[in-house]
């Protein structure tokens, strides 16, 4: 089965779910036609999936991941690599990586979520929730409604769940919910942020995991001033180090203002 074969039969899957999808065309375009199943997917609730949708949508998600290229720990330096002179107590396993974080093959990449914690709804959104669920594929949305569901209430922000990584190359994805920011920051959403990275690193730890990859978590959506919440980032996780077996924690920054605010912090 092509390429195209296999992404108009997912199409067609997700449209007989919903009766309410029967009108919408199927694209000729490969490029529109991946985006609608994207689109599907993200709009999808959570519910289980035949194994021959399954079979399908995880071949496409592993092409495309083989296509992005898997990014593996030994090929990013480490912050004393780059930065011989240092002042992070605990720069030899610690790390800086500009990218995609749904490349990265590390024990566990970190989300921020919402307080549903079920993923993004939007069709196609730019967030790094909707990017980790994209690339996950449903079962990722199906594993945290599960936990959601036993858990009754929505999640507090600085909390964290863990999941597996289904189509991802992390093994796993730590769920946390970042404060949301108004005018001003508050002294209660610095505590937030900084629970989230701790929260995080704790339950990796309680989970015996070495490896996570932390996003930068309530910058985009959740409007958290990128300075500060870089600042918040980088002196919580170097004084945790510093009493942990954790052996490398990555900080991923996609823009380029955020990789010059860390690679200031690390200097």
């Amino acid at each position: 089965m092509t390429k195209q074969e296999r992404v108009s039969s997912l199409i067609k899957y997700l449209k007989k779910e919903n009766d309410g999808y029967a009108s919408i065309m199927e694209p000729v375009n490969y490029h529109e036609k991946r985006n609608l199943l994207r689109s599907l997917m993200n709009v999808r609730w959570p519910g289980e999936a035949s194994s021959e949708y399954y079979e399908l949508q995880d071949a496409l998600l592993k092409e495309e991941l083989k296509k992005k290229g898997i990014v593996r720990l030994r090929e990013i330096p480490v912050v004393v690599d780059e930065y011989p002179c240092s002042g992070i107590k605990n720069a030899e396993r610690i790390s800086i990586w500009q990218g995609d974080i749904t490349r990265l093959a590390v024990d566990a990449i970190v989300n921020a979520a919402n307080s549903q914690m079920l993923g993004c709804f939007v069709p196609c959104h730019g967030c790094i929730d909707n990017a980790i669920h994209s690339a996950a594929g449903i079962q990722l949305r199906n594993e945290c409604a599960k936990l959601m569901e036993e858990q009754g209430h929505e999640e507090p922000a600085g909390k964290a769940k863990i999941t597996q990584g289904y189509n991802l190359p992390a093994k796993h994805v730590i769920h946390t919910v970042g404060p949301v920011v108004g005018v001003d920051v508050t002294e209660q959403q610095k505590e937030q942020l900084r629970s989230c990275y701790l929260s995080s690193m704790i339950l990796a730890e309680r989970e015996r995991l070495r490896s996570v990859a932390f996003c930068c978590i309530s910058t985009g959506e959740f409007h958290f001033p990128n300075k500060l919440a870089a600042q918040i980032a980088v002196g919580t996780v170097d004084r945790y180090l510093s009493t942990s077996r954790l052996e490398r924690v990555v900080f991923n920054v996609f823009k380029d203002e955020d990789l010059y605010l860390y690679r200031k912090l690390m200097q």
